[in-house]
């Protein structure tokens, strides 16, 4: 019994040598000297900018990509097929607050895939509601009314991702539980925590089996929730006037990018992966253009340092991840078709801050390999593990028993600006960036040579 637990606890140090120390140290090295990352994603967010799935942006951003991808000398690239939802916004958003005959204007944005209301816009009264439970036990008083969710970011989680998580249900889904009972449309709190006027977008859906009507769903600024339950806590009657212009066009064809550089020992994948659309208020800067930038930097570092890898590493930005997954279920079923062999998948879509570790499966033992080099990562200051990872793009391979890695970086200011109109090139810092893009680079290394 002894002798095996001595070998059980021997497993993690037999994973390393001094010469994965020494690459890394490169690794690292080239990242924080000669990384173009940041350069890159200012050319992407400035001369760009949002790119929602199906926009002449996002086109724009397509092409983009095809050609920094080549210009690192990749073995191939190529544009991968995707159908993609194509929703537009259309004229700015207007929301007026009555109360005591006070008119009131609110910050609001529509969220992704709404309906519109119309060229007229409606009003109506206002019925706030804290749960999903709340408006059950409301049923129909919410008849011919605007449903408001007023529902706060948990402050007691460390990880605002976890916050989220319990809040986004509301935007997700609140349109159609108030429909059910006849609302006429529904405001949501936006999801942060940050007190400010700055209302969030996102996407929502309409559930058919819910109900097949379809009702405006709108985000309302932290600011501005705080002016509408106010209303509501000192008079009954509050009215709002809402007026959207969104509208939701045919399908438009667009592609995923993918990029590889060829296993010299089998065939077998790594991939690495951020998305290229992003929602149209904004620039997209950490969501998700940080990722797109750290992975393309994968090619580029390789190509710089001199490394071939055993495996086939490849690199996708995905189209299609805000509102849809349409790139991340292309790439999948092609994979499938193709009877391709993945080892592990990694996406970065949680913003250009710190890196703070990695959330991986345990699938296939991934979890134990790489816990078994954490302790290279120990200079770096970073690797906290979780053992849960993935991420929306690769979610399909993830079904196919695709062992899956999240990258996590620091998680305290990115609901602050997530889905807004901050989120512009000028809040991502470089070297929080490029240690991000270092920590992937790093890891995809090493898998490479332990798995």
């Amino acid at each position: 019994m002894r002798k095996l637990l001595f070998v059980l606890l021997s497993i993690p140090t037999l994973l390393v040598s001094q010469n994965d120390s020494l690459v890394l140290r490169k690794i690292y090295d080239y990242y924080l000297v000669k990384g173009k990352a940041y350069d890159h994603l200012r050319d992407l967010t400035k001369n760009i900018g949002g790119r929602l799935s199906g926009s002449p942006q996002a086109a724009k951003a397509v092409a983009w990509a095809q050609a920094i991808m080549k210009a690192s000398l990749a073995d191939t690239v190529y544009l991968q097929p995707c159908m993609v939802p194509h929703w537009e916004r259309g004229a700015k958003e207007i929301c007026l607050l009555t109360a005591n005959g006070k008119k009131t204007p609110l910050n609001v944005t529509a969220l992704g895939s709404s309906v519109g209301t119309g060229e007229k816009g409606l009003t109506a009264n206002v019925v706030e509601v804290r749960s999903f439970d709340e408006l059950e036990q409301l049923g129909a008083a919410v008849k011919g009314k605007i449903v408001f969710y007023n529902v706060f970011f948990d402050q007691r989680h460390i990880s605002t991702g976890s916050a989220y998580g319990e809040t986004v249900k509301y935007r997700a889904l609140g349109a159609s539980r108030a429909a059910k009972y006849g609302a006429l449309a529904v405001l949501v709190r936006s999801m942060s925590s940050v007190a400010d006027d700055e209302p969030h977008t996102g996407n929502m859906r309409y559930d058919t089996t819910i109900s097949r009507t379809r009702i405006p769903a709108v985000a309302l600024s932290y600011f501005a929730a705080d002016a509408l339950h106010a209303a509501l806590e000192k008079q009954t009657s509050v009215t709002v006037y809402l007026e959207t212009h969104c509208k939701q066009l045919p399908p438009s064809p667009s592609y995923n990018v993918v990029a590889q550089l060829n296993g010299t020992v089998d065939h077998k994948i790594l991939v690495s992966g951020g998305h290229l659309d992003s929602w149209d208020n904004g620039e997209g800067a950490h969501d998700d253009g940080a990722g797109v930038v750290q992975t393309i930097e994968l090619l580029y570092m390789y190509k710089a340092l001199g490394l071939k890898p055993r495996h086939t590493i490849r690199v996708v930005a995905f189209m299609n991840e805000e509102n849809g997954l349409a790139g991340g279920q292309a790439y999948a079923k092609e994979a499938a078709q193709k009877k391709e062999v993945h080892l592990a998948a990694l996406e970065t879509d949680a913003g250009g801050f710190t890196p703070r570790g990695f959330g991986v499966d345990t699938l296939n033992g991934l979890y134990t390999t790489v816990a078994g080099l954490k302790k290279l990562f120990d200079p770096y200051l970073t690797l906290h593990l979780t053992s849960e990872g993935g991420g929306a793009d690769i979610s399909p391979l993830e079904e196919m028993k695709v062992p899956c890695i999240g990258f996590e970086p620091d998680s305290q200011r990115y609901f602050d600006i997530h889905h807004t109109a901050r989120d512009v090139f000028e809040t991502v810092n470089k070297r929080e960036l490029h240690l991000g893009g270092a920590a992937i680079g790093a890891l995809i290394y090493l898998l490479d040579q332990h798995l």
